[in-house]
């Protein structure tokens, strides 16, 4: 993949104006390139791959086979190395590198059997399991890689707790503190003589732990899940795409948010879920009626409100009165001198929910122009299909489809644009990152960029949904120069925003 993935565009030229010759074999580019959505997040492209079921084995067979050649071990033993260490093989070389084998073994739990006969002759003696205190034939005990031995009910009741309890992963011997990890072939063959069904359960764990226990591979989290994985050889913070359509973050596995981190797009989510800056404004703002408990807002100077239901309380404290009462004091009633600090603390709240507001607005607003845009996809394929069934001397119409990709693209890194200014640039979460007049000189910028990228995004909508499928190829022709156009300028400014 190419080190540089955004289109060079010059922002300052006037987006309906046509390229120079010079232009052209650029432009034929963009046409050309495959539109990959999961960019966004940097100008580097993440290396990611997508792992269906079918392919999850032979996957997990990839890294244990790199670990049994690296150890001379065997599969259960390279399994537990893997899964200790998050399937991270080069953190397995590292830590081999630090510690060596026997430190690396130690820690991951691994036990090498030098000694130990695992098929005992069933002519000797009984042995005591020192679980059940029973004696029993040597045929009926398992003996594992750690030297312990226990007779087979024991293990196989053990395996079944451990099973059903979700730690089929990691099983370690029963011995007191013996940390070795059993062996997954024992593991199926004491379960599986009785109960089939749990053994395929301990199988499906063991096939799925690549995904679950891997910090480079995640479930596409796509509903109803189409049963994928991504995996990602090169950054763990990156925006990804399935196979299935579904794109989001590889880092919080929610929906994709550049140019927004992680922790911005968690409050404001929790912020648009729980409504808080309109609560906070209520809570501030109103006082609750004593009696009916509804929320009051003071119209008059007077300390001495009344709600409808009749109740007449104290603002100040909000207890309940009677009526009688002068400017300065209410009869038999007496609770403190009224504080500046809630007059202040009000103004605060008030000015902070119309902030709220002004950014919540436009990130709703463009949401829904993407919902409503990307319904469009069968309208364009329509027409494309169409003009490919003119007499036309253009052949060519994949400006059409990589303008819809543009728009989509584009239109949902301007969305979430606005929840990124709102913490960016707020008091609060990143006060300490920049002085006030950095922070002045960015906004202005980061809302100049904004502002151009809003209006040409909104000017390539226009262009897609006309009906230019019926238009004359003239004018057809001044459609696609203005689409190149603008991707180009559209990739331009989006670059310009992440570098912000």
């Amino acid at each position: 993949m190419e080190d540089d993935y955004y289109l060079s565009g010059n922002s300052d030229d006037d987006v309906g104006s046509y390229p120079s010759d010079k232009e052209e074999e650029s432009l034929d580019g963009l046409e050309n390139n495959d539109c990959d959505d999961a960019q966004w997040i940097s100008s580097k492209a993440p290396s990611c791959k997508v792992i269906t079921r079918e392919s999850l084995l032979a996957a997990q067979k990839e890294d244990l086979g790199r670990v049994m050649d690296l150890f001379s071990v065997r599969e259960h033993h390279a399994r537990t190395l893997l899964i200790h260490f998050r399937w991270d093989v080069e953190k397995v070389i590292a830590v081999y590198v630090e510690k060596g084998k026997f430190g690396i073994f130690a820690e991951a739990g691994v036990t090498l059997a030098e000694f130990v006969d695992l098929d005992p002759d069933e002519d000797t003696s009984t042995v005591r399991c020192h679980i059940c205190m029973d004696d029993v034939p040597a045929k009926d005990v398992t003996l594992m890689d750690c030297g312990h031995c226990f007779c087979n009910d024991c293990w196989t009741g053990h395996f079944i707790v451990k099973i059903n309890e979700g730690q089929s992963k990691r099983m370690r011997c029963m011995a007191h503190k013996c940390n070795a990890i059993c062996d997954e072939a024992i593991v199926r063959r004491l379960v599986s003589a009785q109960h089939p069904d749990l053994a395929e359960k301990f199988d499906r764990y063991l096939l799925e732990s690549y995904i679950e226990d891997n910090r480079m591979v995640k479930w596409c989290p796509s509903t109803p899940h189409c049963g994928n994985a991504i995996r990602v050889d090169n950054d763990e913070f990156c925006e990804v795409e399935c196979s299935c359509g579904m794109q989001f973050c590889f880092s919080c596995a929610s929906e994709a948010h550049s140019p927004c981190s992680c922790l911005m797009w968690k409050l404001w989510s929790k912020k648009c879920r729980d409504e808080s800056e309109t609560v906070n404004w209520i809570t501030v703002h109103t006082k609750p009626c004593p009696k009916c408990h509804k929320p009051v807002e003071k119209n008059g100077g007077c300390n001495l409100v009344s709600c409808v239901c009749g109740q007449a309380f104290c603002w100040l404290c909000g207890g309940a009165t009677g009526r009688d009462h002068t400017w300065s004091s209410i009869a038999n009633h007496s609770c403190g001198r009224y504080k500046e600090d809630g007059k202040k603390k009000a103004e605060r709240a008030k000015r902070d929910l119309y902030r709220y507001m002004h950014y919540h607005n436009r990130y709703k607003a463009h949401t829904d122009s993407f919902k409503q845009e990307s319904r469009m996809r069968e309208t364009v394929k329509e027409k494309v299909s169409h003009l490919e069934g003119r007499d036309l001397k253009l052949k060519e119409f994949s400006w059409v489809t990589n303008g819809l990709y543009r728009l989509f693209r584009s239109r949902r890194s301007l969305s979430y644009s606005y929840p990124f200014a709102f913490y960016m640039f707020g008091d609060d979460l990143f006060k300490d990152e920049m002085t006030e007049k950095q922070r002045e000189i960015k906004q202005n910028l980061f809302e100049d960029q904004q502002q151009q990228l809003e209006s040409n995004i909104e000017k390539l909508s226009k262009f897609l949904e006309e009906p230019f499928a019926e238009y004359p190829e003239e004018q057809v022709m001044q459609i696609r120069m203005h689409v190149i156009n603008l991707c180009v300028v559209i990739d331009s400014l989006c670059k310009k925003i992440l570098q912000v």
